[in-house]
C-alpha cells in the first residue's frame, strides 16, 4: 500500500467530520438558540432532541477523525442526515432565493450521506484506531 492509500482514508474522514464537529459546538455554545429553532421546526422535546443531536455530531465526528468504531460511527451519523435533511433543509416549502439556498444545503447532505456511506463500506483505512486493534 503506497503512502497515497494510506493518507487518503485519514484526509477524507478529517473532511467529513469538520462539519458535525463546528456544527456541534457551536449547537452547544448556543443551546437554548438551538432548542428555540429546534422547536420553531416542530421537533418535539427540542432539547432532548439537541442533546441526541450534539451526541451524533460530536462524538461520530470524532469517532471518524480517530478512526474508531468508524463504519458504525459513519452509518449512524447517514442515518442522523436522513431526518435532519428532511426537517431543516425542506426548499420544496420554500420561495425565492431561500429555496434555492436550502437546495445547495439539501444536495451538500446528499453529498455528506454518500460520503458517509463509503466510510461505512470501506472502512477507515489503515490510519486509525479501528485498523490498529485488528493488526496481529
Amino acid at each position: 500500500m503506497n503512502a497515497y492509500e494510506r493518507i487518503m482514508p485519514l484526509v477524507g474522514r478529517i473532511l467529513i467530520s469538520v462539519i458535525f464537529l463546528l456544527s456541534g459546538i457551536m449547537k452547544l455554545a448556543n443551546f437554548s438558540g438551538s432548542v428555540a429553532f429546534a422547536a420553531s421546526k416542530g421537533l418535539p422535546l427540542a432539547n432532548v432532541m439537541l442533546a441526541g443531536a450534539l451526541a451524533v455530531e460530536i462524538l461520530g465526528a470524532l469517532c471518524l477523525i480517530a478512526g474508531f468504531q468508524t463504519r458504525i460511527a459513519a452509518l449512524i451519523m447517514f442515518l442522523y442526515l436522513i431526518p435532519t435533511t428532511l426537517i431543516f433543509q425542506n426548499f420544496w416549502v420554500m420561495q425565492g432565493a431561500m429555496r434555492g439556498d436550502m437546495q445547495i444545503h439539501f444536495l451538500k447532505n446528499l453529498a455528506i450521506m454518500g460520503g458517509l456511506l463509503m466510510v461505512a463500506a470501506y472502512g477507515p483505512g489503515r490510519l486509525s484506531v479501528d485498523a490498529s486493534r485488528t493488526k496481529v
